[in-house]
């Protein structure tokens, strides 16, 4: 059963990758679906590629034993400040800007926003780096779900996944993603709500599972000794789960995966429908997850953290779950991951090939030639990072963890000041965008590398890479404005005319208001 379901699975995915090919004709069809794509579709692209299996087996089980119940403020921060508040602030303002510079990519925004082929080129360098670790550590947590499931090493499920995820991308695009991760989300939606009810049923029910909670107690994390902490409203550690919250729901408006689903989507009346749809889902697929999580404690007897760390703690969870969930459980992670997945290769595919070869190394390509491009460039970037995973699951490299956990925040605390600023204010300045940039990613690198070389650099509460993210994204706020101040204006004229096209209303919008 669990063999056939996950074949089923494949060969949607495989299908309607084939299916989508008709909207790969131009570099538009291909990397944004022609801007075409409607609020359903946009709103589960935007929350798939938002929760992947670091999220659900990494981060859930993680934050869930280290702050009990209270982890479920990650979720609903993720719902409020990664969805709605991301799509309120974002989605409109991205859409117009982006069309009225033709830009695709992040990259090619601050390229064209700023009137800089170099920052363009720094913005790409910064993707590359950061982006494919990133794209590795999507498979972290499906080892031990697969040996579970299916008694299948590791290797051959990391080569199983990127394979078929890159064979749908290279043959559909954008469009193809865009509907399979309608797909993934359904499978995710129904399956997180399964699996909660299952695993809490397993303890007697929720107020019998949180009674039990309550009785838990571990002197060896801050005010774990406190009778009922772990049941509690805030957790042991408020302070360190507030970076959390933080890193996981404002991160993602400087992700560049996750900033190009506004690119793509049809309308204004589509972006408002999509706020709705994207916020729900990511109540029910965040919150469940660190919800689910939050009980990790309660399995304590099935998990070894010292030896085999916090992604063994869900799929010790599932343990003894039949077949039929446990089946639904791997497809779920599967999901949460071929979509995630599929959205990075494009991103990084598309950033390369537009931004760093297109017009600087290969002069006068034309669009066949660039999706041409742009294919190669998932193929490699898939192998990448399946190579990299299956590195650090063999050898347990502390490098490679390490960079995977450093990635979202260096690239969130590169672009997101610049990025939000670029929208919402005319004064920003190109030197501002490099001061944040440099620091963003600065940062983070040199919180890498303390763990190695300079243990005693960063202040107590910014050794976490967490916090340190978090802290990055912070300050570019501050950072950006400031330096903006006092460094040259960019050129009035074009600031004005790109202002200038917030108050016209796109063709497609009068359209649908003249059919309304």
């Amino acid at each position: 059963m669990k063999l056939a379901l996950l074949l089923i699975y494949f060969a949607i995915m495989v299908g309607i990758g084939l299916y989508c090919r008709k909207h790969t004709t131009d570099v538009a069809g291909f990397v944004l679906g022609g801007r075409s794509v409607g609020p359903w579709l946009t709103a589960f692209a935007y929350g798939t590629s938002y929760f992947s299996a670091v999220v659900f087996v990494g981060y859930a089980g993680q934050f869930g034993w280290k702050y009990g119940i209270a982890a479920t403020w990650a979720g609903i921060g993720n719902a409020l400040v990664g969805s709605l508040l991301a799509w309120v602030v974002l989605g409109r303002r991205t859409r117009i800007m982006t069309q009225h510079f033709n830009s695709a990519t992040m990259p090619q925004f601050f390229g064209e926003r700023f009137q800089s082929k170099g920052l363009k080129i720094g913005a790409s360098v910064i993707v590359f780096l950061f982006l494919i670790p990133y794209t590795a550590s999507l498979f972290n947590g499906l080892s031990r779900l697969f040996g579970m499931a299916f008694h299948m090493d590791y290797a051959i499920c990391i080569i199983l996944m990127g394979v078929l995820t890159g064979i749908y991308v290279i043959a559909g695009g954008y469009m193809a993603t865009a509907i399979n991760d309608f797909v993934q989300g359904c499978v995710m939606l129904v399956g997180i709500c399964v699996v909660i009810a299952a695993v809490l049923n397993t303890q007697g029910g929720f107020t019998e599972a949180l009674h039990s909670l309550g009785a838990v107690s571990d002197p060896t994390t801050p005010n774990g000794e406190v009778p009922g902490i772990f049941a509690s409203f805030f957790g042991p550690d408020p302070v360190n789960l507030l970076g959390v919250v933080l890193l996981t729901s404002l991160g993602t408006w400087g992700l560049p995966q996750m900033v190009q689903k506004f690119y793509a989507i049809k309308s204004e009346d589509s972006i408002q429908k999509g706020t709705i749809i994207s916020t729900l889902f990511a109540f029910v697929v965040a919150g469940g997850c660190y919800f689910l999580g939050g009980f990790g404690r309660l399995f304590s007897d099935r998990v070894d953290i010292a030896a085999d760390g916090y992604d063994s703690i869900i799929p010790a969870m599932m343990e003894g779950l039949p077949d039929l969930l446990i089946a639904i459980v791997v497809i779920l992670v599967l999901s949460a991951s071929m979509s995630t997945l599929s959205s990075l290769v494009i991103a990084s595919s598309s950033t390369m090939t537009i931004d760093l070869l297109k017009d600087n190394v290969i002069k006068d390509l034309n669009d066949r030639e660039t999706i041409f491009i742009i294919r190669c460039f998932i193929v490699v970037f898939v192998l990448i990072s399946m190579i990299i995973a299956i590195v650090q699951y063999k050898f347990s490299i502390g490098f490679i963890a390490q960079l995977m956990g450093v990635s979202w925040g260096a690239l969130a605390g590169a672009f997101l000041a610049p990025f939000l600023y670029g929208l919402y204010w005319k004064k920003v300045t190109k030197a501002a965008c490099w001061t944040s940039f440099l620091f963003g990613s600065g940062i983070m690198v040199l919180n890498l590398l303390q763990n190695a070389f300079f243990p005693e650099l960063f202040p107590v509460l910014l050794r976490s890479p967490i916090n340190c993210g978090a802290f990055a994204m912070l300050a570019g706020l501050v950072i950006v404005p400031v330096v903006s101040l006092f460094t040259q204006t960019p050129d009035q004229a074009m600031v004005d005319q790109a202002f200038a096209c917030y108050e016209k209303k796109s063709p497609v919008s009068q359209k649908n208001a003249l059919s309304d």
